[in-house]
C-alpha cells in the first residue's frame, strides 16, 4: 500500500492530508494557534462535584470547565494525589517511584464526592477535545506517548499491542520492556516497536521519563491551572503515530515546517529522512496532488462510488445513519451478486468516511438487503478488514435481521465538516434574483455608462441565448439597433449558454471583461 502525506501550511492554519493508494482516508485541520489538544496534561482545580453524574467539573484554563468522571480517575487516584500535593508542597522531590509508598486504590462503584473535594488541586490529562458545547474530557491516569512506548506512572501492566501478530515477538518485546522499565511505571509496546532493539526501546524510555521528571519538578508551588506538558503539534503527532517504512511520500509546502520535519524524522526514523519533500510549484499544494478535488467530492450528505451507487449519511443527535444504494446503474442480471457487489464497494468507501470524516459514536447502516448468509458474513469481514487501518477504537456487529448493520467507534475529536457548496452565481445565496423584467433597464444603464466613458472601444455584450433572442427581436425595431441610433455605436451580443437568465457581462474588442465595480 501506498502512503503518502500532503501537508498545506498556510501562516494561520495548517492542513494534512493522508493519502493511501491516492485515495485520501483522513484529513487533519490545525490553527497554529490552537492551545489545546488531546494528551496534554495539566495540573488543575475542582470547581464542582456532580454526585448526580458521579462526575466533576475541573478549571484547566478552558472557556468551559473540564469534565472529569469517576470511571475516569483511575484506581491509583489517591496515590497519584499524595504524590502531586507532595510535589507541589516541596517533600517530594523526585520522579522516581522506587520509594514511593501507595494508598490503597478506589473502588470502581465509589462515589466522586468520596474521593474528590472542591477546590483540590489534581493532576488530569485531557483525553478528548471539546466537542459542540462540551469541554474537554479529563483522565486522571496519566500516559506518556512516544513512537515505540507509552509510559503510565503508577501502573505495573505491560500491554504489547494487538496489532503485533507473532507470538513469540510479543513475547520478546514483553521480556526487552520489563527488563528496562523503571519500578512502578506500567508500559503499553506500540506497533511501532515491532523488530526494534533493546537500545532503541531503552532510548525512547529515557527520554519520556525525561518528560515525567519535567512534569514532577514544575509541580513545585505550582498554582493551578497550568499546562504542565503539551502534546507535540498535530504534523509531528501524526508522523509520529503513523509512520512506518511503508510511507512513500511526505510532502510539505512551508520551508520551515519542512525542515521541523526532516529533523524530528532525523531524530525517530534517520533512514527515512530521503522521503520527506518541499513542493516548490506556484500550483497549490493540494491542487497539484488532487487532495482538493477529493475534498470536494468526498464531503456533503451523499457520496457516490465509482459503479454509480452512492451512500447518503445523515446525522442526529443521538447516531449517524448510512444508506447504501444501488442507483440506476446497476444492471447486472444476476440480481444477488449485483446486491453483493454494491454492498461491498459501500462497505468500502463507508469505512473511508467514517475515518476522513472522524465520525464518532454509533453509527447505523442500512445495506440493500441480502438473503444469502454466506454474502452476509463476506460483508461482515470485508468491513471490518477495511476498518482495520483505522487508528480509532470500534466495535462491529454483524448484520441484524432487518439488514442492519451497527458500528460504535471511539470519538476523540469533533467531527470533520466541511461545506462543499458554492454560492450560487445568479443569486449570490439569497435565494432570489432580481425581478426579469428590470434586466433590460439594468443593462441599458451599464451600457450607456461604458459607451460614454470608452468612446473608442468595440463593445460586447455578453447573455442568456434568450436574452439575446429579446435584445434582437424584430431586428429594425429590436433594442441592440435601437441602441445603435442612439449611441452611433454597434453593440455585439453574444450568447452564452453557462449564463444564468438575469447574468450579462460586457467585453472589449479583446475579450477583457469590463467590470463596473
Amino acid at each position: 500500500m501506498e502512503k503518502e502525506l500532503i501537508i498545506n501550511s498556510s501562516p494561520t492554519d495548517v492542513d494534512i492530508a493522508l493519502l493511501e493508494n491516492g485515495k485520501l482516508v483522513e484529513l487533519h485541520h490545525q490553527k497554529t494557534n490552537e492551545n489545546f489538544s488531546v494528551g496534554d496534561i495539566f495540573i488543575g482545580q475542582v470547581r464542582r462535584l456532580m454526585p448526580g453524574l458521579n462526575a466533576a467539573f475541573v478549571d484547566i484554563g478552558h472557556k468551559k470547565d473540564a469534565f472529569l468522571h469517576y470511571t475516569d480517575l483511575g484506581p491509583k487516584l489517591k496515590s497519584l494525589m499524595k504524590y502531586t500535593d507532595g510535589s507541589i508542597n516541596g517533600s517530594i522531590n523526585t520522579h522516581r517511584l522506587e520509594n514511593f509508598k501507595f494508598e490503597s486504590e478506589i473502588i470502581k462503584t465509589g462515589k466522586i464526592d468520596q474521593v474528590l473535594d472542591k477546590k483540590q488541586h489534581v493532576l488530569v490529562q485531557i483525553l478528548k477535545e471539546p466537542i459542540s458545547t462540551k469541554g474537554p474530557r479529563l483522565s486522571c491516569e496519566i500516559n506518556i506517548p512516544g513512537r515505540y512506548l507509552v509510559i503510565s506512572p503508577f501502573a505495573e501492566v505491560i500491554a504489547v499491542s494487538k496489532k503485533i501478530g507473532s507470538a513469540e515477538e510479543r513475547k520478546r518485546l514483553h521480556l526487552l520492556v520489563d527488563s528496562i522499565r523503571p519500578k512502578n511505571f506500567g508500559v503499553i509496546v506500540r506497533t511501532a516497536a515491532e523488530g526494534k532493539k533493546v537500545a532503541d526501546l531503552h532510548e525512547e524510555m529515557t527520554m519520556l521519563m525525561e518528560k515525567w521528571e519535567g512534569i514532577q519538578k514544575q509541580l513545585k508551588g505550582v498554582k493551578p491551572p497550568q499546562k504542565l506538558l503539551s502534546e507535540l503539534d498535530k504534523t509531528t503527532s501524526i508522523l509520529r503515530d503513523l509512520l512506518t517504512d511503508s510511507f512513500n511520500r511526505i510532502i510539505v509546502n512551508d520551508k520551515e515546517l519542512y525542515n521541523n520535519i526532516k529533523t524530528f524524522i532525523g531524530g525517530i526514523a534517520p533512514e527515512q529522512v530521503k522521503i520527506v519533500q518541499q513542493h516548490r510549484s506556484s500550483k497549490s499544494i493540494f491542487d497539484a496532488f488532487d487532495v482538493t478535488k477529493q475534498i470536494k467530492s468526498s464531503f456533503g450528505k451523499t457520496a457516490t462510488m465509482s459503479s454509480g451507487a452512492y451512500i447518503v449519511i445523515e446525522h442526529t443527535e443521538a447516531m449517524h445513519v448510512v444508506d447504501v444504494n444501488s442507483g440506476h446503474k446497476m444492471r447486472d442480471t444476476n440480481q444477488t451478486e449485483a446486491v453483493m457487489k454494491v454492498n461491498m464497494e459501500a462497505a468500502e468507501e463507508v469505512a473511508r468516511q467514517l475515518r476522513l470524516r472522524d465520525i464518532g459514536g454509533l453509527i447505523v447502516i442500512d445495506f440493500i438487503d441480502m438473503r444469502n448468509a454466506d454474502h452476509r458474513k463476506d460483508l461482515l469481514s470485508a468491513m471490518r478488514r477495511h476498518m482495520k487501518n483505522d487508528r480509532a477504537q470500534h466495535t462491529i456487529l454483524a448484520l441484524s435481521k432487518f439488514g442492519l448493520m451497527q458500528i460504535t467507534r471511539q470519538r476523540v475529536r469533533p467531527e470533520v465538516k466541511i461545506n462543499t457548496a458554492e454560492v450560487c452565481p445568479a443569486c449570490n445565496g439569497s435565494g432570489k434574483v432580481n425581478p426579469t423584467i428590470l434586466l433590460e433597464d439594468d443593462i441599458e444603464r451599464d451600457l450607456t455608462f461604458i459607451l460614454q466613458s470608452r468612446p473608442q472601444d468595440k463593445i460586447i455584450l455578453r447573455v442568456h441565448p434568450f436574452v439575446r433572442a429579446y435584445l434582437r427581436k424584430g431586428f429594425l425595431k429590436s433594442r441592440q439597433v435601437q441602441w445603435w441610433r442612439e449611441h452611433h455605436r454597434w453593440v455585439k451580443i453574444v450568447e452564452d449558454k453557462d449564463y444564468g437568465l438575469n447574468t450579462y457581462r460586457f467585453f472589449d474588442e479583446n475579450e477583457d471583461e469590463i467590470r463596473l465595480q
